[in-house]
């Protein structure tokens, strides 16, 4: 003969909801800590002053198409993990520029805190080369900025694919 069912008390009923309502609240809390401690920034540090910039950077934009540089930059990634930067820069008749101050950085679309900075140097006329370590395969976006005379005078962004 089988046993009767144990019938559905009240203090069953309430350690259901309790268990069930601490598992939900228990993954929401987990989710929440994990979704903060992911957070990978904002864009940019103070709206407000890119904002009063806006009109600077209008006019370097404008400046830098007037000059009608031609810069052409290569990206290749070693064996070791690391890559190499290469940019060459020429004027608009086609001439060599020496003796500028290139800088190039590698900045992770989705997370800014793993943006790289590249450190170039002129490595002949017009050529200029540097390297990262430890270069993670993805995308980036490869940002290379040149400075003449204390001004910036080239600023170029462009996304890349690093395997």
């Amino acid at each position: 003969m089988a046993s009767a069912p144990k019938p559905l008390t009240g203090t069953k009923v309430l350690v259901m909801l309790v268990a069930f309502f601490g598992v939900v609240i228990g993954v929401n809390v987990t989710m929440a800590k994990l979704a903060i401690a992911t957070l990978p920034g904002t864009d940019v540090d103070s709206p407000y002053a890119a904002g009063l910039s806006y009109d600077r950077e209008i006019s370097a934009a404008r400046d830098q198409t007037a000059r009608k540089w031609q810069v052409n930059a290569h990206i290749e990634r070693r064996t070791d993990g690391g890559a190499t930067l290469q940019v060459e820069a020429r004027d608009a008749s086609g001439l060599p520029i020496s003796g500028l101050k290139f800088g190039g950085r590698l900045e992770r679309p989705t997370d800014k805190r793993a943006d790289l900075s590249v450190e170039l140097t002129e490595a002949g006329i017009g050529i200029y080369r540097g390297n990262a370590a430890s270069v993670a395969p993805g995308q980036w976006d490869l940002v290379i900025e040149s400075e003449a005379r204390g001004q910036r005078a080239f600023l170029s962004r462009n996304r890349v694919i690093l395997n």
